[in-house]
């Protein structure tokens, strides 16, 4: 992607966070600059996975819409990656107008000014999997998730299907994302990145018992992990193409927390030391012990050579370049 000066903007919601920031740092790798990131990098939160990288204008997200304001033939591209993403989050009225709403309003914008848009829809919408994780549009109203967070990513997905504008955007719906960047987002964050210190200062890594132990023994539930920077490339590649709908962005294999702690001990140079603790009950009501996204219809694209890492390459890397070293990507 050779970059030019007059290269139109593209615009990325939820910039300075952790997927936001890999999308940005890969369009700077690949030349491009002239980029508007919207989001709120409040000081010792995540100006940190900023720096280094290269942008026009960095605004806050309640001032989009007056800077869009006559700037409609600037503009190539939108990706909205900007959402509050805590699963614990109870304020409905919250997640109902920063999550959803806002994202009608944007793609509209877009959809009236022809623009490329490329949202962030999410796993949590599959509920607790009994249903399948199958990104067939035809199977949208069905699917129920778990928590307000995952209901007010649905409703989008919904109001895209039901507005008949799926043959017009793009939605990803990310599966369980781990990697460089991460670290402000707190209990969020993913459980190689909070198992990481313990495991490099005590040798041991805490495991979830089993909440389905007739189903799953402690340590084999599964999960659809993917490496930040295989999402951001993929993520990217849809400026690229002119491909629409829904599609989930996994790897399409489901990995055991045991695999994964047993990766990152490898990546430490350490012998595996598990142990399994009780799951908070908070946690329990809500929890997936099986994800694994349906990949069919990405690989039907010729997509696969996108996905670079495995889950063992991925973890050395986050944990040798990243986490020892306290580097941002």
């Amino acid at each position: 992607m050779p970059h030019h000066d007059d290269d139109p903007l593209i615009v990325i919601t939820g910039a300075a966070g952790f997927i936001g920031s890999g999308v940005v740092r890969h369009l700077n790798d690949q030349g491009y600059s002239n980029l508007l990131l919207v989001d709120e990098a409040d000081p010792g939160s995540k100006e940190h996975n900023l720096f280094g990288k290269q942008w026009i204008d960095l605004i806050p997200r309640e001032e989009l819409f007056d800077w869009l304001e006559g700037r409609e033939s600037e503009i190539g591209s939108i990706i909205h990656l900007g959402a509050c993403s805590d699963t614990l989050e109870q304020n409905w009225e919250f997640l109902l107008e920063n999550n959803t709403r806002y994202s009608i309003r944007l793609a509209e914008y877009a959809l009236r000014h022809g623009q490329r848009f490329i949202y962030a829809s999410s796993a949590a919408t599959y509920g607790d999997g009994s249903l399948g994780f199958s990104d067939d549009h035809d199977e949208l109203e069905v699917l129920k998730p778990l928590n307000l967070y995952g209901t007010s990513k649905h409703l989008f997905d919904l109001w895209a299907k039901e507005q008949g504008v799926l043959d017009q955007i793009t939605g990803l719906k990310y599966f369980n994302v781990f990697g460089p960047n991460e670290d402000h987002k707190g209990r969020m964050a993913s459980m190689i990145y909070k198992m990481f210190p313990i495991a490099a200062q005590d040798g041991v890594v805490r495991l979830f018992q089993s909440s389905e132990p007739d189903k799953y023994l402690h340590g084999e539930q599964k999960r659809d992990f993917i490496y930040v920077k295989d999402v951001a490339r993929i993520t990217c590649d849809f400026l690229q193409n002119d491909l629409c709908g829904i599609f989930n962005l996994g790897r399409g294999e489901a990995v055991s927390w045991n695999r994964v702690a047993n990766a990152l001990f490898k990546a430490l140079n350490k012998t595996s030391n598990i142990q399994y603790i009780e799951m908070p009950k908070d946690l329990a009501k809500q929890y997936q012990n099986y994800t694994c996204a349906d990949m069919t219809k990405l690989f039907k694209e010729g997509k696969e050579h996108l996905f670079q890492y495995t889950l063992e390459e991925a973890v050395i890397d986050y944990v040798r370049n990243y986490l020892m070293k306290g580097e941002k990507w």
